[in-house]
């Protein structure tokens, strides 16, 4: 077994050689309660993801990607491969960038606090364009805060499976806007869930993507 290269997540997720494996999350799937239930979490992280999973090793059997590593898959593959491929990796970026409100700070220190007071005028601003950019995302994607190699912070949207690893951009905060995200905890109320999902932010992970992009 080896460790993937070049991916920006807090878990040391491994490739078996022999296929890919289901990363385990780094907290119970009670402890993000009650910001996501941990009904969410058991359906999200070991149904959806774990499909995704199972779904790549039956793509990539016997095919070039077979070894490949996750980014490598993100940035070269197309098709299913992709689609499943990417959706590992989000789903890494996303469950990995969260923790438990009672050891969320609340908001970024540092350098990537100076970076957003920079780039988007307050945190108060970047979180407002944020939540904006997230809500007008139409049908399932993922809402991203990415830095370039220069440290330049911006926000994307991406479609379905979409990761701004592709665009040579460096994902540090990956919000899943796919339905089943928060549809159990927040029905059609995806502002609440968007609201709702700073207090779990950990802002210790993504200072860390954003010191190591």
């Amino acid at each position: 077994m080896h460790k993937i290269k070049n991916l920006i997540v807090s878990t040391g997720f491994i490739l078996a050689i022999y296929g890919f494996t289901l990363p385990e999350l780094p907290y119970k799937t009670d402890a993000l309660e009650p910001v996501m239930s941990r009904e969410t979490v058991e359906y999200h992280h070991g149904r959806h993801v774990k499909a995704y999973v199972d779904k790549l090793n039956q793509l990539t059997a016997g095919t070039d990607y077979e070894n490949a590593s996750l980014t490598e898959i993100v940035r070269t593959s197309t098709g299913s491969i992709f689609n499943n491929g990417a959706q590992i990796v989000n789903h890494i970026l996303f469950f990995d960038g969260l923790c438990p409100e009672a050891e969320a700070k609340g908001r970024p220190s540092g350098e990537l606090s100076d970076a957003i007071m920079r780039d988007f005028g307050s945190f108060d601003d970047f979180k407002k364009k944020f939540g904006e950019s997230a809500g007008n995302l139409f049908g399932s994607g993922w809402t991203w805060l990415i830095s370039d190699a220069d440290g330049n912070l911006g926000i994307m949207t991406t479609q379905n499976a979409d990761n701004p690893l592709r665009n040579g951009k460096v994902p540090l905060i990956a919000i899943d806007m796919w339905e089943h995200s928060y549809y159990i905890d927040y029905r059609n109320e995806k502002n609440n869930y968007l609201n709702n999902i700073w207090k779990i932010v950990d802002w210790d992970m993504v200072e860390k993507r954003y010191s190591d992009r």
